[in-house]
Parts: structure tokens; C-alpha cells; sequence
């Protein structure tokens, strides 16, 4: 049995800065990878894809793990221990199917894109600058950042928030600062905006990751525990302090 890591991402800052004829956002972002990761079995002999306890994630041709391993041709069977949050920016599929890439030798940037935007970055790792819909990668040093993330209750869906990124557009509005995606975000899940508000009140400088719905703030909060869980303003929200990664 072979065991694999799959680091999260985390999207430090975001910009839209335009959109393709064929309706994909360029942006221009930087991307780390965090110690918070999944973590893959994987049996050379097998051929099967598990997610205990998910019952709610497909293990068909629909993963991302069965499009990676259709990608490099390969079989084998997976067990995979999900600890990144569905629906939270945060990667977890891509960083799955970069997993399956780096094991089968790893493919080329425009390769790993045919999967998803962030599975560039997610099969290299550490630190860049990310561009374009995802292919165009500057590694940046790396730099040691205490995190602490914010998991909310529920995930909010990425079609629908650059969709509305698109319907902000058109009313004249153009989103801003330093994650262009909040406005749309908000627009998309209302209850992300009141636990935005309630997380920015009660520890101060909280941002979005990516398209939601995980907040952050850089620092930890406590020094006694990595992990507890808070009563939001829409239900119970996952606190986890961690660290970013080479």
C-alpha cells in the first residue's frame, strides 16, 4: 500500500481580471499549500475508488481521483480519508487528483489543467503566483504563515458565484479588493455574508478563500489546541489552525 498526502490549497488573494470568449475568468491570484491535507492509500493491484464516511461524494468516473488516473492511464485502487472540506475553496478535489498525478510521475501544467483549474498549482505545490485560468505559474519563496481557517456549516458553489461575479458586471458594479469573488460570494449564499460580518467582529482581519466558503486570518488563535468548533451566526463553524507548507 502506498500513502499519499494532498495538501489543500489556500488562495491568498484573488483578482478577475478578465473573462475568455468561451466564458472562463482569467485571474491573477497567489496560491499556497497548507499542512491541512487529504490522505490517499493507494493499492497498485486494485481497482476501486473509497471514501469512507462520504457517502455524499461520488466514486465514479464524476472524482477527480478516477479523472487523474484516467489521465495518466493508469489503475489502482484508492482509499481516500477526506479531511479538506467539500465546497470550501480550498481545493480538495484538485489537490486529490494532484496527489494521483505526482504518484504516476506527474504531468505537464496545460496536462493537469484538462482536470481543473487549480490542479496546476496543487501538483506543484508551495507558493505562486497563479494566472490565466490556471496555467500560468510563477513559484514564489516560500514563507512560513501560521493559518487559521473558518469552516462554515456549508459550502458555497463556484459556477454560481462567478455567474453572479458576471450579473454584478453587467448592473455596472465591478467587484474589488482583495478577493473579487466576496461580493459575487455573498450575493450567491446569504449566509456567508452574515458569517463574514460575525467572523470579522469577532477576530478581526478574516478573509475569504477563493470562491467560498472558508474564511481565514493569518496567525493562530490559540495556542493549546489546532482544532474546535464555535457557535456561528448560521449554525456551528470548524475553527482549525495550521501552517503553510513547501
Amino acid at each position: 500500500m502506498i500513502h499519499l498526502d494532498a495538501p489543500a490549497k489556500l488562495t491568498w488573494h484573488l483578482e478577475v481580471t478578465g473573462v475568455r470568449p468561451n466564458g472562463y475568468h482569467e485571474l491573477r491570484s497567489e496560491m499556497v499549500t497548507l499542512a491541512l491535507a487529504d490522505h490517499l492509500e493507494i493499492d497498485p493491484d486494485g481497482d476501486y475508488l473509497r471514501i469512507p464516511g462520504r457517502e455524499d461524494l461520488p466514486t465514479d468516473e464524476r472524482n477527480l481521483v478516477t479523472k487523474a488516473l484516467r489521465r495518466v492511464g493508469r489503475r489502482a485502487g484508492v482509499t481516500l480519508h477526506k479531511h479538506i472540506p467539500a465546497g470550501g475553496g480550498l481545493g480538495g478535489g484538485s489537490a486529490d487528483a494532484a496527489a494521483v498525478l505526482r504518484w504516476a510521475g506527474g504531468v505537464s501544467d496545460e496536462e493537469a489543467l484538462t482536470l481543473g483549474g487549480d490542479v496546476p498549482f496543487c501538483q506543484r505545490g508551495g507558493r505562486a503566483l497563479v494566472e490565466g485560468v490556471g496555467e500560468r505559474l510563477t513559484p514564489m519563496p516560500f514563507e512560513s504563515r501560521n493559518v487559521t481557517l473558518l469552516l462554515p456549516n456549508f459550502g458555497v458553489n463556484t459556477a454560481q458565484v462567478y455567474a453572479a461575479y458576471d450579473e454584478l458586471v453587467a448592473l455596472g458594479e465591478r467587484p474589488d479588493g482583495r478577493n473579487h469573488l466576496e461580493a459575487p460570494a455573498r450575493r450567491v449564499e446569504p449566509r456567508l455574508g452574515v458569517t463574514i460580518e460575525w467572523a470579522r467582529a469577532t477576530f478581526g482581519d478574516v478573509h475569504l478563500a477563493g470562491s467560498g466558503s472558508t474564511l481565514f486570518l493569518e496567525g493562530h488563535l490559540d495556542s493549546s489546541r489546532t482544532q474546535w468548533y464555535v457557535e456561528g451566526p448560521s449554525g456551528s463553524v470548524h475553527v482549525v489552525q495550521t501552517v503553510t507548507t513547501p
